[in-house]
């Protein structure tokens, strides 16, 4: 597996591997790797001749500086799991590499309800330094497809716009969510959650599983009140259940529509952050 610092030397190398006639797949990610990004690699391995994988914690998706300074760099162990599972290229840079003219450039376009909702409402302006360093990275790689996982489903769906009205010509891959045996989704923040609310984490899952299988046949105001309540009572500190059309994320009225339905969840857990989703139909 090789290590590039430098967007020069990425490039001259990925450009060797093009000229052999291989497809590249890449996978974006911040670091602090676990099986659900390992389960991108295996993705891409399967549709690609060669796999890159960003580590840059990226400045700009950080609504405050002191989450920035706490986000775990891991390069070490990240470049472990890389090697094991078969990934061929690392791509660590600098801030400075990134963004050589500095990170107040955004991109010039529109997201509409898909950016103002949910974690866009919790957030303001994270989708849209999430949007810069992707598309940065995808200049800067140039893949044949991407990868990205399901936990994040409004990324998804943002960066899947972004692609749109970027024109880019490649294939966008939406890889499903891989869960702890009890049903938490992995995530890079879940090593921050302390043992007592470790125990509480999956009522997440099972409350996301309770709206999918209603077996009381709830409406969707119900079915939101109870998600919310459960929560409450459980010691969470939820900030939405939403329940959503699957392409435009708009709230929905039943379970049943042509798009699709998901639920989406963002909470609190002491002073961890947690979001899960899950497509119901």
């Amino acid at each position: 597996m090789k290590t590039f610092d430098t967007v020069a030397g990425l490039q001259a190398h990925l450009d060797q591997l093009r000229k052999a006639g291989k497809k590249i797949g890449f996978v974006p990610t911040m670091g602090a790797l676990h099986n659900g990004h390992m389960s991108l690699i295996k993705e891409a391995k399967k549709h690609s001749d060669a796999t890159v994988c960003s580590i840059f914690v990226n400045p700009t998706q950080f609504d405050e500086k002191s989450d920035l300074d706490k986000y775990p760099r891991t390069l070490e162990a990240d470049s472990k799991l890389l090697a094991a599972e078969g990934n061929e290229v690392v791509f660590a840079p600098s801030v400075k590499e990134v963004y050589p003219q500095g990170t107040s450039k955004g991109l010039d376009l529109d997201f509409g309800y898909l950016a103002n909702c949910m974690e866009g409402a919790s957030r303001p302006g994270h989708f849209d330094g999430m949007a810069q360093v992707v598309s940065r990275l995808l200049d800067i790689v140039q893949p044949d497809s991407l990868y990205m996982g399901q936990k994040d489903y409004q990324q998804f769906a943002i960066v899947q716009s972004m692609v749109a009205q970027q024109g880019r010509k490649l294939q966008l891959y939406r890889c499903p969510i891989i869960r702890e045996e009890d049903g938490l989704a992995m995530s890079s923040r879940n090593r921050r959650i302390p043992g007592e609310n470790r125990l509480i984490a999956p009522m997440i899952y099972r409350i996301i599983k309770g709206i999918k299988d209603n077996p009381l046949d709830l409406t969707v105001p119900e079915l939101r009140y109870w998600a919310m309540t459960s929560l409450e009572m459980t010691g969470f500190k939820p900030l939405y259940v939403e329940i959503v059309n699957a392409k435009t994320l708009a709230p929905v009225d039943h379970l049943q529509d042509p798009d699709g339905v998901v639920v989406c969840v963002a909470t609190w857990l002491g002073e961890v952050r947690l979001i899960d989703n899950m497509i119901i139909s």
